[in-house]
């Protein structure tokens, strides 16, 4: 009985760990819309331009905060083991000859001795064994080139940033829209080849039972199984297609590989064609051309900033000090062993340039031309723009008209067969002629969803050329 017991619980240790990973999957409805929101939330790539664009608010704040005042605090403590002394000249008269003068004894010229004047060296020092200084220092910034230039590109930095998060933003939104669309419509060409299947072996099986009746010969047969042997081939290469199609949409919206997606937008020929070559080409809806603006913004401020380089740097400070010193001799006339003074200081400082060796206006040479790069890339970019949209709308045009046409072809296909097979099951046609129908009619069928995905990725492409990838 315990043996069973330990058996049973076993089984069911064994079966929960089995089913964690798969009670640990989610599961994803998502349409387009849905994968572009994941994707641009998730991407790797974005997150760390997110990061850089607040990474670059934190220096705005930087830069702002060289403009406020700076305050520091400086203490000291010194003890001298050796005092260090200034020498003096002195001079010093001898007693004896003090005496002498005031009882009035006379030289041997009948002369008053004189008092006689010594000169000498005295050691002095005018500092104290202990001392103490502490102070505040306060520095206010007027006016640099360099941080003056740096709170006016504040803004455009930060608009720089985010026109270059809209730009990442726009080439992951292009390449999600098509690797969904990619494998919505192999799914939908996947359905129609399991029908394509279905109608084979039915095929199949009703051959066997007419070669078993003698009505057809073996050839017929091995006909059918050679078709369907590569139509089976061809699911097989789809389904892989398709498992690779999800493995890389989920990479792209940060879904676990593990998890399952379901896309739910239905693709049809009246969605490609919906709002189809209304609008012209709008240059400032491009985030590229966006992200230019701001870089020229940048170029004026930089040569900017070098052309103040020529005007002078002007601070205004203010210094307190208090020093304290410490001698025993002090208590005689202080009462104290301390001494303490302070000291006040208010200025203001002035550095202006006068010859750099023209590095000023070489810096200046090379901002002139960097602007005039960034102006011929915004030229560059709209006849660029303008050859972009005059292609896609000839591409689209094209795959519309080819899809189009392809539908029809896909219809008469469909027409074809189903006539070839009324006169098979009659007894008037033969096992080629339906074979050839319905490979005929896999064809069509393939020609149409390649026309299809065409022309959804040429109205992705229209739609980016003319600035309008966001909807």
């Amino acid at each position: 009985m315990k043996k069973r017991k330990y058996f049973l619980s076993s089984i069911a240790f064994l079966i929960c760990i089995y089913c964690l990973p798969v009670m640990a999957q989610k599961k994803y409805l998502i349409s387009a819309k849905d994968a572009i929101k994941m994707s641009v939330e998730n991407t790797v790539e974005l997150k760390n331009l997110r990061l850089d664009s607040a990474r670059q608010k934190a220096k705005n704040r930087e830069i702002t905060g060289m403009y406020l005042p700076q305050i520091t605090g400086s203490a000291q403590g010194a003890h001298y083991l050796t005092l260090p002394y200034v020498l003096f000249p002195s001079t010093g008269q001898t007693e004896i000859y003090n005496v002498l003068s005031k009882e009035g004894v006379k030289d041997g010229n009948g002369n008053v001795i004189q008092p006689q004047q010594q000169f000498f060296v005295q050691e002095f020092s005018f500092v104290q064994p202990w001392s103490i200084n502490a102070g505040i220092n306060m520095n206010q910034l007027l006016f640099q080139p360099e941080v003056f230039t740096g709170l006016m590109a504040r803004n455009t930095l930060m608009d720089f940033a985010s026109r270059n998060i809209k730009v990442a933003e726009d080439k992951t939104i292009e390449q999600v829209q098509k690797a969904y669309y990619q494998v919505l419509i192999a799914k939908q060409q996947k359905e129609v080849l399991d029908k394509t299947i279905q109608r084979i072996e039915k095929l199949y099986n009703d051959q066997q039972q007419l070669y078993k009746n003698g009505f057809i010969e073996k050839l017929d047969i091995d006909k059918t199984t050679v078709s369907l042997n590569n139509i089976r081939a061809t699911q097989t290469q789809l389904s892989n297609l398709i498992e690779l199609g999800y493995a890389s949409l989920k990479f792209s919206t940060g879904v676990m590989q593990e998890d399952t997606l379901e896309l739910t937008d239905i693709l049809t020929d009246e969605l490609i064609k919906e709002n189809l070559l209304e609008e012209e080409i709008n240059y400032e809806n491009r985030s590229e051309m966006q992200l230019l603006h701001s870089a020229e913004k940048l170029g004026k401020i930089d040569l900017k900033r070098y052309r103040l380089g020529f005007f002078p740097t002007v601070a205004f400070f203010y210094q307190y000090q208090q020093q304290g010193q410490l001698n025993k001799n002090f208590s005689a006339f202080r009462g104290s062993d301390w001494f303490w003074f302070n000291s006040n200081l208010i200025g203001l400082s002035i550095n202006l340039p006068i010859f750099d060796g023209l590095q000023k206006k070489y810096q200046i040479d090379q901002a002139k031309i960097a602007l005039q790069k960034t102006r011929n890339s915004k030229e560059q970019f709209r006849q660029a723009a303008d050859l972009e949209h005059h292609a896609s709308r000839i591409n689209l045009k094209n795959a519309i008209i080819n899809m189009d046409i392809q539908k029809k072809n896909l219809q008469l296909a469909e027409q074809v067969y189903q006539t070839t097979k009324k006169k098979y099951e009659q007894g008037v046609g033969n096992t080629f002629e339906v074979l050839q129908s319905d490979a005929e009619l896999q064809r069509a069928q393939g020609s149409y969803f390649e026309s299809l995905f065409n022309a959804v990725i040429a109205k992705i492409n229209f739609q980016k050329a003319i600035g309008k990838l966001r909807g």
